[in-house]
């Protein structure tokens, strides 16, 4: 229990600071809603997840890579630290070059069958940047988080959100003041700005990703300009398939978006990507609880494996973990009519157009149940270096996504990306369970799990369908639920909180200084 503990806590930190990173990035939803239309949206929906997309490609895997390598090389990590920056600077380097050369020639493929927008080419350059950027930065952060660092991660990460939204409010709120109230320094302003630019949006995540290299220089400066041959051809073998697999969810995640503003037609294409971008914000609380889960799971499980009771404690760790996303999952449902203000844009018709995709919200959110699992069920490849099965079941969940989504969205737009992401991850959820437990059995408590997953659904059915998102009903339902979890897991509840803390078997990176 100790060591669960020790887990939860570092988790708690990072769920703190990603929670509130990610709400006050969230808070420009309602924000750009209001300020721009559903097409306007669309445009940066589709930039962002063409990011997305690239920044998997550039990491090439190696986060997972550093911290599994960690482990198998105790006594040099600084070889492996070295190996995998490298990787990525190299590759961040081919990128840099070729998208700046040829950023008008994307900028017009991006465009093509639509009305020709001539500040393309600059949302090419500004994202250019924002990938490279955040691609140097992702194996200093993971050194931290293997060193144990959690709170220096989280001032960073909270210095780029801060930059970010500061930006945003001085450019399209207080630089508008200026100008209209001919306020002090209106005339060192008027001349350039841009009313309702999205460009600022970019220009913005730009400033705030160098902002994050720069706050990494200690971390940066520890690089030695040294590559190991011989340690660059294991890593490779080991994060070809890891990186495979970080595509296959990046793809299912944001490919649906750039299918659908290639697939629709070309007047009513970034409308739907706007109205899908906006919803599927609202999913977003579920998925920061994923995504704090995953920055405090994966050192803590690959530095506790060589523990003898390392499969029971992940089981535990499992059981917990679909506990919370099922409550999380009703939670949200049940407030829907609340949350959906969110999204709440300046005029009625902009407001309705919007909110006419709340339909894909239930949908997307188990669909991140079941991502979560797939993520907390990946453990076994990565641990027993059979990364090769973390290729598989990606390059099925991605050939997937892109085969349904193409039959799918010329008919039934966003509601069939939905409901093709929800699929297409819980196959990955399966697939992974079934082989990890002929390769890596882990003693999960399959019949519990299940019945919880089965429960929060039912639950969610009723509360949106049943009763059309009745605050009062999905809220007494979310109390009962709740209420019954409670009660089934009160001994291990009790057991966790009644533990004395004590040092874990296995010694975290920090334990050795």
């Amino acid at each position: 229990m100790s060591a669960l503990k020790k887990f939860a806590g570092q988790t708690a930190i990072y769920g703190i600071s990603t929670v509130i990173s990610r709400f006050l990035g969230f808070i420009l939803t309602p924000f750009y809603i209001r300020i721009y239309s559903a097409k306007v949206y669309g445009i940066f929906t589709v930039m962002f997840s063409w990011a997305s997309m690239l920044n998997a490609v550039l990491s090439f895997g190696m986060e997972t890579t550093f911290f599994r390598y960690l482990s198998k090389y105790e006594n040099d990590k600084q070889k492996v630290y070295d190996n995998t920056f490298l990787t990525i600077f190299a590759l961040s380097a081919v990128f840099l070059t070729f998208s700046s050369l040829f950023a008008g020639d994307i900028a017009a493929w991006m465009q093509e069958g639509k009305r020709y927008n001539e500040n393309y080419a600059t949302y090419i350059r500004y994202f250019t940047w924002i990938i490279v950027a955040d691609a140097l930065a992702v194996i200093p952060f993971a050194k931290l988080r293997a060193d144990g660092k959690p709170i220096r991660y989280s001032i960073i990460k909270f210095a780029n959100i801060l930059t970010f939204i500061g930006l945003n409010f001085f450019f399209i709120l207080v630089v508008p003041a200026i100008i209209t109230n001919q306020l002090p320094g209106e005339s060192l302003v008027s001349g350039w700005y841009r009313e309702n630019w999205v460009g600022y949006v970019f220009f913005s995540n730009l400033i705030a990703s160098l902002l994050t290299l720069v706050l990494l220089i200690p971390e940066l400066l520890q690089v030695r300009l040294k590559y190991d041959g011989k340690l660059l051809k294991e890593m490779f073998y080991y994060s070809l398939p890891v990186l495979v697999a970080n595509m296959s969810f990046i793809i299912n995640e944001n490919l649906d978006k750039v299918f659908l503003g290639k697939l629709l037609p070309p007047d009513i294409s970034e409308t739907h990507v706007g109205i899908y971008g906006a919803c599927a914000k609202l999913a977003v609380f579920l998925s920061i609880f994923i995504q704090a889960f995953r920055l405090g799971a994966e050192p803590f499980f690959f530095s506790y494996s060589k523990n003898k009771n390392s499969g029971e404690t992940y089981a535990r760790i499992m059981n917990y973990f679909v506990i919370a996303v099922c409550l999380i999952f009703v939670m949200l449902v049940a407030n829907i009519e609340l949350l959906k203000h969110f999204i709440k844009a300046g005029d009625d018709i902009q407001r309705a157009l919007y909110w006419s995709g709340l339909k894909v919200v239930p949908v997307l959110l188990f669909g991140y149940v079941s991502l979560g699992i797939y993520v907390n069920l990946s453990i076994w490849y990565k641990l027993s270096d059979q990364t090769r099965y973390g290729l598989y079941i990606s390059g099925i969940g991605a050939l997937l996504t892109i085969v349904l989504n193409l039959i799918f969205i010329p008919e039934y737009s966003y509601m069939a990306s939905a409901w093709i992401s929800l699929t297409v991850y819980s196959i990955m959820m399966v697939f992974s369970y079934v082989w990890g437990q002929k390769n890596y059995p882990i003693p999960y408590n399959l019949k519990k799990n299940i019945s919880y997953l089965l429960a929060s659904a039912a639950i969610v059915f009723v509360s949106f369908v049943v009763f059309n998102r009745n605050l009062i009903i999905g809220n007494t339902l979310f109390i009962i639920f709740t209420l019954v979890t409670l009660y089934i897991e009160r001994k291990e509840i009790i057991a966790l909180l009644g533990s004395q803390s004590s040092k874990p078997q296995a010694q975290s990176p920090d334990d050795e200084h």
